[in-house]
């Protein structure tokens, strides 16, 4: 085998040969060669063509001065070394261009201001062309390749030589000749040279070169920024476009100034693909802290000890090899107090290995006799960290701006003005582990043009399956069919699915000005003055307000194009004002396993906890009256009035899109019209709906998305699925009317009650009860997934034994409930399947009602005990026992009810979570530690207040705190609105305004009847601000004018027509009957010319803060007050008109 040399030019062997011993290199070669004869040995051919490697300019510098340490004043080496590379018998010769150590080249002249750079290259490839190939021979093309040290597990290099290149030729020479070269792949793609003056290396590019042990270790490279803002509000979309303009990954800011919950400010600065998180200074103005990283960026927001003299923000980055990032702003102050929190956070965090400590420190470090600055320096280098920063990063000349390292490596370090405040903002690279990336997941979707649906209805064809007479044969059949049409008429489309990173409201205005404001910036830098820096300055505030005024254009334009749809307008006012929920880290099948697995494993925790049989008080069965075996059939009409009345929504799995069935229903409704026909009569449920797609949200905006718990599980089904079931729901429910089966107080998911109702009834009887001198305790039970561990063959005996379905039905019912299965779907990646052995079917229609006949036993129990009241909204329970402050011994009749419960609950496994169990005791102040030792267990779970259905019930019933929580809530709310005025127009406006603060000021008002004059006078305030925010009206005008132009009634005479509504429709039973039972009409005891009046009798009361304040006082005196007009109104829609009018009148007169 012919052996490869090493081969040096012959001036640089001859300044080795002196200064190298005989022993310098015994591995470099692949034998011993003498020098010698390595000066004869210019070019050495083996029979196969050479391949020519060559060091860059910068890489021979390294190894310089690597090797000047290495010989001593005479030239002589010290001591002795592995060589940097050794050179295989099989690899092919190579020529390394090394300068001896020390000597010194003579400076090219320069000729122009590349030409000394161009010259060089020249030279060389004029020099090196003859020696290798002879007269006539040139370079064409050369890349640079890696140069990989196979030396053994002990030799050590020098620190240059692990970072050098060099360069080889990447195809052909001028001769023709083919080179060996090492194995094409994408890294060694040719790119562009760094000059286009020269042919010869244009096809030249950097490869870093790695040794052995670091060839293998891999990193990423996060692109990170810190700025002091000072105000997020006036530079929200400057912000924005300077963290894509420096493609950032993170950006650390301070001194945002943002509020508490106000998020329309770090909306705006999120880019396409982005997401922030932010800290307000909790108790004044001004401060702040914010962090807006890349969605591909999982951070976790960690919660840390709160210091008075700082403030911090944790953020966890990456999942597999995390650090820590910590933003900081120090406010002005006394350094001492400073530096002692800040070595107890240091303390604090002392087991974190990898930590980023960076913000605005407000200490002068750059100042030798800043000894403040010293001690942070001392103190942050005695818990080894490290400080990058060496520039002035404040106008004035200071250093305040840090950054601290523990553990990482970071590079790059830059400070740079960017003229949007008083700081500037610094710029650095951070080394780390990369993180796994996501999966790219192509989106299939079916395109719906105008020509689709006529299409459709064209080849559609009824007659593949006109016999069919099995359901799931017959949707096998229809499935097929409208399957095969959409592949010819809408076919699917397959695209990954990628961010958009351009705004809607970019236009070429904006973009003109963006361009003018880089230009400008290299102006600026590149003359340094004044002038163009105040320039600058103008036209980076005049981009910001630009970009501002073309969102506001554009979202005004797109609520009016959607006028008629109001989802639209309120999906783009959340996305304006509330948080974006975070992205959920689902990268691959994997991961929705993990959701569907922590589903699954949640509901067999909860009925491996469930007791055994304990065998409680059995509840009276009472024999159904009628029964019921048979479903009606069902019309082209009935299917047609219940499509039109159903809310559009989809699903994955529905044969056809919603849109498209609506368009072709007229085709297609005789054949769904079959099929729920053939459903009914057959008494079997379609398989193909029984597979549900649970798509899992949070279950509040600000929740960690790693945490499996804070998911809340979001069932999908075809729309066809929805139909089917709704034509049951209507049947079943004309049956349980007709049969009164209905729990009496029962709230959920019925027909005129709600949760207005619910809480009017239980508040009503707790006041009348305080009237006459008794006290209340109040219970609210809460059950753990209830809706998910209902067992289905006692649900089935229960609909046979205490409902009464039988024969079809109940064989229908029982193919409903079984087979059923589900899947997750996060982010487009669906999880395997997985069976629902229990529980009713989450996001159905039947579901619900299902789970209220599940409970039907639960009030009869409750009923048993005299002295307690009940009453249920869905799972949520509520018992009240009232009893004289002598009458202690009734509370025994509560706790045993209580137990009576919790073992009618095990029996019918379900699990009552007793941590959740809040109770509340209205009685005077000296009452409540006597009642508190009658109460058992539940003295544990006393508390001065409660949230009751959405209302906050206190021991007083005052609802003070009630209204101090929703008047905080408005206002938050009004802030917000009072930002979207540029955006839309006024009716626009006076929606949001009634969608956002009206709403809340009518949830449940008709209970604010027992609130004082002052608390009506806070949410007076709340209103007039809301008439002021859209009249755009000050504070110092008179607000009755402008309540009267906007047509608005007052807050007392809103509540007040919310009662009498109430009133009327108990009159008339179009309300629960617990409310009808509240109000009695007056019967006078002898023939008097009141007989006619419709009059409501006035209960006797005692107090005028208690029962003079219940709706069972309340709306007789409001309805006997009314004009004998109103009263004998049959109309609801009427009485509401009227009302309004009368209530208007007596309010502005």
């Amino acid at each position: 085998m012919a052996m490869s040399r090493i081969i040096f030019t012959r001036d640089e062997i001859l300044n080795i040969r002196d200064s190298t011993p005989s022993d310098l290199c015994p591995n470099f070669l692949a034998s011993p060669v003498d020098l010698q004869d390595l000066l004869t040995s210019a070019r050495i051919s083996n029979g196969c063509v050479s391949v020519l490697r060559i060091y860059d300019r910068d890489s021979l510098v390294r190894i310089k001065e690597s090797m000047e340490g290495l010989f001593d004043t005479r030239g002589r080496y010290k001591q002795a070394f592995p060589p940097p590379f050794i050179i295989d018998p099989d690899s092919p010769e190579y020529l390394l261009l090394c300068r001896a150590p020390g000597k010194v080249r003579r400076k090219s002249r320069k000729r122009g201001s590349r030409s000394g750079v161009q010259v060089k290259r020249r030279r060389a490839a004029a020099r090196l062309g003859p020696a290798i190939f002879g007269h006539g021979e040139r370079v064409r093309c050369l890349y640079r390749i890696p140069l990989l040290n196979v030396c053994d597990s002990t030799s050590t290099l020098p620190s240059a030589w692990t970072t050098m290149t060099v360069l080889e030729p990447t195809q052909r020479w001028s001769s023709g000749q083919r080179l060996s070269s090492p194995p094409r792949s994408s890294v060694f793609t040719p790119v562009p040279a760094r000059s286009s003056r020269s042919p010869r290396d244009r096809c030249l590019r950097p490869i870093p070169l790695r040794s052995a042990d670091t060839a293998s270790v891999t990193s990423s490279t996060l692109h990170i920024g810190l700025l002091n803002a000072r105000s997020i509000a006036n530079k929200s979309f400057s912000l924005n476009d300077l963290f894509t303009r420096e493609k950032l990954d993170l950006m650390c800011l301070s001194e945002t100034w943002q509020r508490e919950e106000e998020f329309i400010h770090l909306n705006e600065l999120c880019p396409a693909g982005c997401s922030a998180v932010g800290k307000p200074r909790p108790c004044r103005r001004g401060g702040g802290l914010a962090v807006v990283y890349k969605d591909s960026c999982t951070c976790k927001v960690t919660q840390t000890q709160e210091y008075t003299s700082f403030e911090s923000q944790m953020v966890r980055v990456g999942s597999s090899n995390p650090f820590y990032c910590v933003s900081i702003y120090r406010p002005p102050g006394p350094a001492a107090v400073f530096l002692k929190d800040f070595s107890d956070f240091l303390t604090s965090i002392i087991s974190l290995e990898s930590v980023l400590i960076l913000g605005d420190f407000n200490l002068h470090v750059d100042d030798s006799s800043s000894c403040s600055a010293k001690e942070l320096l001392s103190l942050t280098e005695a818990f080894n960290f490290e400080q990058h920063v060496s520039e002035p990063t404040h106008q004035k000349g200071h250093i305040l701006d840090l950054v601290f390292t523990l553990g990482l490596d970071i590079s790059n370090v830059s400070v740079q003005d960017v003229h949007l405040s008083d700081h500037c903002f610094v710029l650095f690279d951070l080394h780390f582990s990369p993180e796994p990336k996501p999966l790219e997941v192509r989106s299939q979707r079916r395109v719906i043009s105008a020509n689709t649906a006529d299409s459709f209805s064209a080849m559609f064809d009824p007659l593949l399956f006109m016999d069919c007479l099995d359901v799931d044969n017959f949707m096998h059949c229809f499935t097929k069919q409208c399957v095969k049409i959409l592949d010819q008429v809408a076919p699917v489309k397959s695209n990954l699915s990628i961010q958009k990173k351009v705004c809607p409201w970019t236009n070429e205005v904006t973009l003109s000005l963006k361009r003018l404001c880089r230009k400008t910036e290299r102006l600026w830098k590149a003359t340094n003055l004044e002038v163009h820096r105040l320039y600058l300055r103008d036209l980076v505030s005049s981009y910001n307000e630009m970009v501002e005024n073309a969102r506001s254009d554009y979202i005004r334009q797109l609520v009016t194009v959607n006028k008629k749809n109001p989802k639209v307008l309120f999906d783009t006012i959340n996305s304006l004002v509330c948080s974006a929920a975070p992205v959920t880290p689902v990268f691959c099948e994997a991961d929705s396993n993990t959701l569907l697995r922590f589903f699954t494993d949640k509901i067999k925790m909860i009925k491996e906890k469930i007791p055994p049989l304990l065998c409680g008080t059995p509840a009276v069965i009472e024999p159904v009256s009628s029964l019921w075996s048979s479903f009606k059939s069902v019309t082209l009409t009935d299917i047609s009035a219940l499509v039109t009345k159903m809310k559009p929504s989809s699903c994955s799995s529905d044969v056809l899109p919603c849109r498209l069935f609506v368009k072709v229903f007229d085709v297609i409704g005789p054949w769904v019209t079959k099929m729920v026909n053939l459903s009914l009569s057959t008494g079997v449920f379609p398989s193909t709906f029984k597979h549900a797609i649970v798509e899992p949200l949070l279950k509040k905006t600000g929740l960690d998305p790693t945490v499996l718990s804070n998911f809340r599980p979001i069932s999908k089904l075809p729309l066809l699925s929805k139909i089917l079931e709704k034509v049951v729901s209507e049947q079943l429910s004309l049956f349980l009317d007709q049969g009164n089966i209905h729990e009496t107080f029962q709230s959920g998911f019925r027909k005129l009650h709600s949760t207005e109702t619910a809480l009017l009834k239980v508040s009503s009887d707790i006041m009348m009860s305080a009237d006459s001198g008794k006290c209340t305790v109040l219970v609210l039970l809460d059950l753990s997934s209830a809706f998910d561990t209902v067992d289905h063959q006692i649900l089935l005996r229960r609909l046979r034994d205490e409902v009464g379905l039988s024969g079809s039905v109940l064989h229908w019912f029982s193919s409903y409930l079984s087979g059923r299965s589900f899947s997750v779907t996060v982010n487009q990646i669906r999880s395997e399947s997985a069976d629902l052995l229990c529980g009713v079917p989450q996001g159905s229609v039947l579901g619900p009602v299902l789970f209220l006949l599940y409970l039907i036993p639960l009030g009869k129990i409750i009923q048993g005990f005299p002295d307690v009241s009940y009453h249920m909204f869905a799972d949520d329970i509520q018992l009240y026992c009232s009893f004289k402050p002598t009458e202690l011994q009734r509370l025994s009749s509560l706790v045993q009810c209580l137990v009576e419960i919790k073992h009618w609950l095990s029996d019918n496994t379900l699990q009552l979570n007793e941590d959740k169990t809040e109770t509340l005791v209205i009685a005077p102040d000296d009452s409540i530690p006597g009642i508190n030792q009658y109460l058992g267990d539940l003295g544990q779970s006393v508390k001065p207040s409660l949230r009751n259905l959405g209302v906050v019930f206190d021991k007083d019933m005052s609802l003070v705190q009630h209204c101090k929580q929703l008047t905080k809530s408005c206002f938050f709310q009004l802030r917000n609105i009072s930002k979207l005025r540029k955006m839309v127009s006024q009716n626009d406006l006076e929606l949001i305004t009634h969608a956002f603060v009206s709403s809340r000021l009518d949830y449940c008002n008709s209970l604010f009847s027992c609130l004082n004059k002052k608390e009506l006078s806070r949410l007076q305030l709340v209103q007039n601000s809301a008439a002021r925010v859209l009249t755009r009206t000050n504070r110092r005008t008179h607000i009755t004018p402008i309540l009267k132009a906007l047509h608005w009634l007052p807050v007392s005479s809103r509540i007040n027509f919310k009662i009498l509504v109430l009133t009327f429709r108990a009159l008339h039973g179009q309300a629960p009957p617990y409310i009808s039972d509240l109000i009695q009409p007056y019967t006078p005891t002898r023939a008097l010319r009141s007989v006619d009046q419709n009059l409501l009798t006035l209960p006797h009361t005692r107090f005028r803060t208690r029962g003079d304040r219940s709706f069972q006082a309340v709306a007789p005196r409001l309805w006997n007050d009314l004009l004998l007009s109103l009263r004998s109104m049959e109309s609801i829609d009427s009485f509401k008109k009227q009302l309004k009018t009368y209530l208007f009148a007596h309010a502005f007169a």
